[in-house]
């Protein structure tokens, strides 16, 4: 029996337990071989130019960059490799942007190495996969409301920083930044600022 040929993997996820756990499982599949792991979304993005896999298994919350902004850099830098974005709490904002970046799967890390594994062989062949619930999550949050300026100012509001600091950080009159960050509350049902940061975060708007 002719064996199938060998699908070279990249794991990043800055779990060292979980992403071990993961190689040690994909290890056991005759046609799977992890060439690299990594631990942050810059160390997957130079270990995977280095080693060119066929597959990169990444991680969406990742140190210095997340495992969407990896695949995006992927995509034009080592089009070859086919991308997929694990979570354990993935928003519904997140897929818009891993499909948007040219991510083959979305899947969930409650999912077992077994599927995980089917799943790589599937990328690999040129399929894509989105886990169900993930995907029902995202249709029924719908797309944002906000403007990309809105986001901006929403993001900056975040951390809580006065009115003043966010319109020198944005290059903006206080004013316009009270008006946009209004907007922004009221499509959002917030009651401040604040909270209205803390929505679009949830959903994956920012």
């Amino acid at each position: 029996m002719t064996r199938a040929r060998e699908i070279r993997v990249l794991l990043a996820d800055d779990e060292h337990l979980i992403r071990g756990a993961l190689a040690a499982l994909l290890a056991l599949e005759d046609d799977l071989t992890v060439v690299a792991e990594a631990a942050s979304g810059p160390e997957a993005l130079a270990t995977a130019l280095a080693q060119r896999p066929d597959v990169a298994v990444l991680d969406l919350q990742m140190p210095g960059e997340d495992g969407v902004a990896v695949a995006d850099a992927l995509r034009t830098r080592l089009p070859g490799c086919a991308t997929m974005i694990v979570t354990s709490h993935g928003r519904p904002g997140d897929l818009k942007r891993a499909l948007a970046a040219g991510v083959r799967a979305f899947v969930p890390k409650t999912l077992s190495a077994q599927r995980l594994a089917e799943i790589i062989r599937s990328v690999r062949a040129g399929n894509r996969y989105v886990d169900p619930d993930l995907a029902a999550d995202a249709i029924s949050a719908g797309d944002s409301p906000l403007t990309p300026r809105e986001a901006e100012l929403l993001d900056l509001a975040e951390t809580g920083a006065p009115i003043a600091e966010i319109a020198a950080r944005a290059a903006l009159a206080p004013g316009t930044v009270r008006n946009y960050l209004s907007a922004a509350v009221a499509k959002l049902g917030a009651e401040n600022r604040h909270a209205a940061a803390r929505i679009a975060r949830e959903r994956g708007w920012l």
